[in-house]
């Protein structure tokens, strides 16, 4: 691994009334020592998983829309303020790798699609084809396969890559997960919401739950938890939270 640590800079221009600092993990956050080659970032929504791993992404010189360094297209509210208030220690430095986001993942599939229609050699890293043209679940993997490599030393940034994934193609991105870091030089931070991800062996775990980010188990996370529950006790789960209002108060 590569990136050592995260850390904030410039406190003293901080205004702990805007975004992203009214977030409570963003306005405690000082610092994070990465020591695993995968680290997922966990939380509920709002929780600021997807602010920090932006703000990364924009360190890194990475499209903050989505892409790598060499991807020119903008899509609206991209850029990152966190940015400016982090820095990244790196041993060594490197540039090569990418940054999905889930949710601008379109736009970035028609930046590919426009870069193919002014003659550039653009599907190649992508399955031969369109994004466009594959399922959304296809389009993913698509990317994991063709576009990350082993044979080169990397950080690959993922926000809720298993948005689109089937549980086995979860399964088999944990794969790719093992492939990158165990066989090639690369390292990744994800941010995801996915127990099956999540069980990934030896992997970081940090939430940003209960107003800071600190590290858990596997076995500690609410995806774990709920899901655990849900599984072992299906039915009293659902009458519970399916009972009537009338039902309740009898």
């Amino acid at each position: 691994m590569s990136l050592k640590k995260i850390s904030l800079i410039n406190r003293n221009g901080i205004d702990t009334n805007r975004y992203p600092f009214t977030i409570p993990s963003i306005q405690s956050f000082e610092e994070l020592e990465l020591s695993a080659d995968i680290t997922f970032f966990v939380g509920e929504n709002g929780s600021g998983k997807s602010t920090l791993l932006e703000a990364i992404a924009e360190k890194c010189d990475f499209n903050p829309a989505g892409g790598g360094r060499n991807n020119y297209y903008e899509v609206h509210a991209s850029n990152s303020v966190l940015g400016d208030f982090i820095r990244l220690s790196w041993m060594p430095k490197i540039t090569n790798g990418f940054f999905m986001r889930a949710e601008t993942f379109y736009h970035f599939a028609t930046h590919i699609d426009e870069l193919y229609q002014d003659g550039a050699d653009a599907y190649r890293s992508y399955g031969g084809r369109s994004l466009h043209e594959q399922s959304h679940g296809e389009s993913f993997f698509s990317l994991f396969q063709n576009r990350f490599h082993e044979r080169e030393r990397a950080i690959y940034l993922l926000d809720e890559p298993e948005a689109a994934l089937s549980p086995q193609r979860q399964l088999a991105f944990l794969r790719i997960l093992h492939d990158l870091t165990v066989r090639g030089n690369c390292q990744f931070i994800i941010a995801t919401h996915s127990p099956i991800l999540l069980g990934y062996p030896g992997a970081t775990i940090l939430s940003f739950d209960e107003g800071k980010i600190e590290e858990v188990s596997y076995e500690q996370t609410d995806h774990y938890q709920i899901t655990k529950y849900f599984l072992d006790h299906r039915d009293k789960f659902l009458k519970d939270i399916l009972a009537d209002e009338t039902d309740i108060e009898e």
